[in-house]
């Protein structure tokens, strides 16, 4: 059942059914609860994490404080690539957004696996590149986009990562998560509340029109679940 569960990432699911089974044991399944760092800014990285249902974001750090996001990961992907791409820290902070489930390995049984030169680098390339193209399209969507847009753009991504249309969101946190004021989140709520795509209360935001928050959401939606999707559906097992 472990194992199972484990697979519900992508990258995990994908790797060579020997490469996997020296990475298992490794792995540590954990329940994680809103707001759990994965690193913070300028300390050193010392876990890595495979997302199975709790979803992440990594923000960029202004004057000390978390400023806004600049993605965010899921069961498609793994929190710490800056360990991966030779860093031992980051200038941004990653945290837990929706609590969940996640798959826990320790930066040194990281560095081993990498070591043993398998399909895990292929696979981390791929989401290395997917993670560069959602970064990218983040700054074109907060410079260029409505927050009906972008609001819309994000409920849908947070929706796909957690394969409920249920979501547990404070406007809080959907204020930093968009890098607004928090009145600025209500109004816009409001606003596609009105237009039926979504029901909200007492931080609990319900899709109740996908198809229609799809048609309202900018396209950077889906440019970057584009190349999300092709992580998912490559097939690394041999």
């Amino acid at each position: 059942m472990t194992a199972k569960r484990l697979q519900r990432n992508a990258i995990l699911a994908q790797l060579p059914e020997r490469e996997y089974s020296q990475l298992e044991p490794q792995l540590r399944l954990e329940q994680l609860e809103l707001k759990h760092p994965a690193y913070e800014p300028g300390k050193p990285i010392s876990d890595i994490y495979f997302p199975l249902s709790a979803v992440f974001s990594l923000v960029a750090v202004v004057d000390g404080h978390h400023s806004l996001e600049v993605a965010t990961i899921g069961h498609e992907g793994m929190v710490g690539l800056p360990v991966y791409l030779g860093a031992s820290s980051s200038p941004q902070a990653a945290f837990c957004q929706v609590s969940g489930e996640a798959a826990r390995l320790t930066v040194a049984d990281f560095r081993q696996a990498l070591a043993r030169d398998g399909a895990l680098h292929t696979l981390l390339n791929r989401f290395t590149q997917a993670t560069m193209v959602q970064v990218a399209q983040n700054v074109v969507c907060n410079g260029t986009h409505s927050t009906e847009a972008r609001m819309a753009r994000w409920l849908l991504t947070t929706r796909d990562r957690v394969d409920s249309n249920e979501l547990r969101l404070t406007q809080e946190f959907l204020a930093q998560m968009l890098g607004v004021h928090r009145p600025t989140v209500s109004d816009t709520a409001q606003r596609i509340q009105e237009q039926g795509l979504i029901s909200y209360r007492r931080g609990v935001i319900t899709i109740t029109d996908r198809p229609g928050l799809e048609a309202k959401a900018c396209e950077c939606y889906r440019i970057v679940k584009a190349e999300f999707d092709a992580i998912r559906n490559h097939d690394g097992r041999g």
